[in-house]
């Protein structure tokens, strides 16, 4: 397979490096010249990556090609490519709906929507598509967890739970922060907080219950897990939450 991106900025350099370092892949990769300094160090990192010329020459070398344009500067440049009809696009750009990137790519019969997180990078975490496509699921599986959806609002429900990454680096922030307030060595601190945050994540996959049951579960009566969720749940930190979430949902399918 060749596979082209429109756009190399840090979510295509994420894909393209989870793939590379992938043990005997094979994929030819061509990268847009749009950010030079990332093209340029993928190209000289991996020795099957190169740059082209331009976005056309992009497509004219490609079979997949994955559009990592920002929103803001689509819409300027993807009418003025030529797509062939054989052309299977995969769109990373999550606030553009299926029939608006068919609109701007002309030909294209295959199109799928695909919405991957950083640690691509390194093949963690899932990315959802829409629609499911067997190829894609099969690339992407590589690279972490293929999540299909059958509904294009699914896909934007489930694309409102990227929107908390940064919160949830404040949350470990605030930990570190207040640990180091009391005396104990940044460094030291930072491990702890990053190891304990990495064994609460794989909860979920070891104990086949609701997230609601291992709160419950891990708010031991009268301990300190109890005292914090129950002060947070007072103040409406969780209620406040789900208000975010709703307006980022809002915003998600306004734009579409």
């Amino acid at each position: 397979m060749k596979l082209g991106f429109i756009g190399t900025g840090a979510l295509s350099s994420a894909i393209v490096t989870g793939l590379k370092t992938l043990p005997g892949d094979t994929t030819s990769v061509i990268l847009s010249p749009r950010n030079e300094a990332i093209a340029a160090g993928l190209a000289a990192r991996f020795a099957d990556v190169t740059v082209a010329a331009d976005n056309q020459a992009v497509l004219d070398a490609s079979d997949m090609v994955m559009l990592g344009v920002r929103p803001q500067i689509a819409r300027d440049v993807l009418p003025g490519l030529r797509f062939r009809p054989d052309h299977h696009v995969v769109s990373l750009i999550a606030t553009f709906s299926c029939a608006e990137i068919a609109a701007m790519v002309g030909p294209v019969k295959r199109l799928t929507k695909a919405l991957p997180m950083p640690m691509i990078a390194i093949r963690k975490g899932p990315t959802i598509l829409f629609p499911p496509d067997p190829e894609v699921a099969a690339f992407f599986g590589r690279l972490g967890n293929a999540i299909e959806v059958t509904s294009e609002s699914e896909f934007d429900a489930l694309s409102v739970a990227t929107a908390t990454y940064a919160s949830y680096f404040k949350y470990l922030e605030t930990i570190h922060g207040w640990l180091k307030d009391h005396g104990v060595e940044e460094n030291k601190g930072r491990d702890y907080v990053s190891s304990l945050s990495a064994a609460l994540g794989q909860a979920p996959e070891t104990t086949p219950e609701s997230f609601a049951h291992l709160a419950a579960d891990y708010a031991t009566r009268g301990g300190i897990n109890e005292q914090v969720l129950r002060e947070l749940t007072e103040h409406g930190t969780f209620e406040r939450l789900k208000e975010s979430l709703g307006g980022i949902h809002r915003r998600i399918t306004a734009a579409s």
